[in-house]
């Protein structure tokens, strides 16, 4: 989920190299055709398919689990990765600010969670789940509360299925990057006025932003 852009895509894009087949799920579906199209340019015997959804919306999250179980014979691992967040003042938040982060965060990672895993039990098959959460899952942090609590609701529910599941044969982890300058997020949470004044990239402790290929990295090998 979240795979027609940023973290998404990098993490898409190199398991395509590494041969698998994949399907990449967001709401605007231009952008999910343009990242498919540059997936399709990166290996020729890789398939790509994608579906334009809401992860909140759970009916249509087990339909489109059950399509690609048909279309694949199966299906080896999921990535959660869809996400919301914005820099607001608590006391500023609204109800349905903190409703819509929380939907698209948890919700959305419940629903794919629970979709993939049903089946996986169903057929009696291995499976692997990676949600990619956050630092501040952990630690909290101000001022992307919903965020937090929404991640830290994922880390949680990781733990747990990981405990439950482990029976089947359903493998459950997460990562929890840093900063990784992507366009969505970078403009969301370090707005050009806030950037201005302070250098993020100093503050921390390598002194420098991820890169891309770390993460993904990492994500291949959590799913092999």
């Amino acid at each position: 989920s979240g795979g027609g852009s940023g973290l998404g895509l990098s993490m898409s894009k190199y398991l395509v190299e590494l041969g698998a087949n994949i399907v990449i799920l967001s709401r605007n579906e231009e952008k999910l055709k343009k990242a498919s199209e540059k997936l399709s340019e990166v290996s020729d015997s890789s398939i790509v398919q994608y579906y334009a959804c809401d992860v909140r919306d759970g009916e249509n999250i087990e339909s489109i689990v059950t399509n690609v179980f048909d279309d694949f014979k199966a299906l080896d691992g999921i990535i959660n990765n869809a996400a919301g967040n914005f820099i607001s003042p608590t006391e500023k938040l609204s109800h349905n600010a903190f409703s819509s982060v929380i939907d698209i965060v948890l919700k959305g990672t419940c629903n794919l969670t629970l979709s993939f895993g049903k089946k996986c039990i169903e057929k009696k098959q291995k499976g692997k789940i990676l949600n990619i959460i956050t630092t501040y899952a952990l630690t909290g942090s101000g001022y992307v509360v919903p965020s937090a609590a929404a991640k830290g609701g994922v880390l949680s529910l990781t733990k747990s299925i990981a405990a439950e599941w482990s029976k089947h044969k359903i493998y459950c982890n997460a990562i929890a990057p840093g900063p990784f300058p992507t366009e969505g997020a970078w403009t969301r949470l370090f707005p050009k006025i806030f950037s201005t004044f302070i250098d993020i990239e100093k503050k921390l402790p390598l002194k420098r932003f991820g890169n891309h290929q770390e993460l993904a990295n990492l994500a291949a090998y959590l799913l092999s």
